[in-house]
């Protein structure tokens, strides 16, 4: 286990059990999303554990070992503020144009103002209530768009996601901010693309299994979408020679919205939470931060 991590869970109270205490171990913190793989094992070798941490909010790498036996835990609402500081600077790069004048010689003034600007945030998550703060001194008009049509503090408008289609006409920054599940891979396509204004922009900060690439590059290169700011692609990583690369409309970072050094600490203290809450009352599982819904899948 990462030091941070293991310093966290004695923080909260807990104890890190290490080689032959693994089998008698109560809950497992899992600080490798890239070894989902190597989990089920894990797991197994520790059979009374009841509670499981997982590092990311996006849990899709582990959703098909997710079950009702355990409580699951993941990183919700840990990376929202960095991963907000991220798309508010995507979006001042688009919209002034940052990323064309760093690559050409002195050139015509282009841009537009975020002031005012319609931003559509899909998701309803820690990372839409950060966003929303950063974007209040930008009086900007903002809907999210979720599963139910409960309202969002701090938003102007709340939808459902059967009514995004009615408002992508009027949306200028549409911010991918979703889970991956069945229901929102590929739902970024030719559709939405045709419906929103053509000089809007799409950020995607959730995942890239969310937009149909493809679909993407053609609205990019029609010029029938004013841009693309992409922190995470499909495929990915996204191969020197794809088209997106060359698009003077599109704009791309190596999925570095939470980088290592930004995340670590920020988990370290979820954890540290998590375990405090359950060992002051184990029976309660159900108080610990950033519960996973296992049916939904997020």
């Amino acid at each position: 286990m990462h030091s941070a991590l293991a310093a966290a869970v004695v923080a909260g109270g807990g104890v890190v059990a290490n080689g032959g205490n693994v089998e008698h171990a109560v809950a497992m913190v899992w600080a490798d999303p890239a070894a989902a793989s190597e989990f089920p094992s894990h797991l197994t070798r520790s059979p009374e554990a009841c509670w499981v941490q997982l590092p990311y909010a996006g849990v899709e790498a582990f959703a098909k070992y997710l079950d009702d036996e355990h409580i699951w835990t993941c990183g919700k609402g840990v990376y929202a503020q960095p991963v907000a500081e991220h798309v508010l600077a995507l979006a001042l790069a688009g919209f002034r144009n940052i990323h064309g004048y760093s690559t050409l010689a002195w050139s015509d003034p282009v841009g537009r103002n975020l002031f005012g600007a319609r931003v559509t945030i899909l998701g309803a998550g820690g990372i839409a209530d950060s966003l929303l703060a950063l974007l209040e001194p930008f009086r900007c008009h903002t809907t999210v768009v979720r599963r139910r049509s409960t309202s969002v503090p701090k938003a102007d408008r709340t939808v459902a996601v059967s009514d995004l289609d009615s408002i992508l006409p009027d949306t200028d920054v549409l911010v991918v901010a979703w889970a991956l599940t069945d229901e929102t891979a590929g739902r970024i396509d030719a559709s939405v693309f045709h419906l929103l204004p053509n000089d809007a922009w799409l950020i995607n900060v959730g995942r890239g299994g969310h937009v149909v690439t493809e679909d993407l590059v053609v609205a990019l290169e029609a010029r029938t979408l004013g841009g693309a700011a992409l922190d995470v692609t499909d495929p990915e990583p996204l191969p020197a020679d794809h088209r997106l690369w060359q698009l003077p409309n599109c704009i791309i970072t190596p999925h570095i919205a939470n980088t290592p050094d930004m995340g670590r600490p920020l988990l370290a203290e979820r954890v540290r939470e998590n375990v405090e809450l359950f060992v002051a009352a184990p029976d309660r599982l159900d108080r610990l931060v950033g519960l996973v819904d296992v049916e939904a899948g997020y």
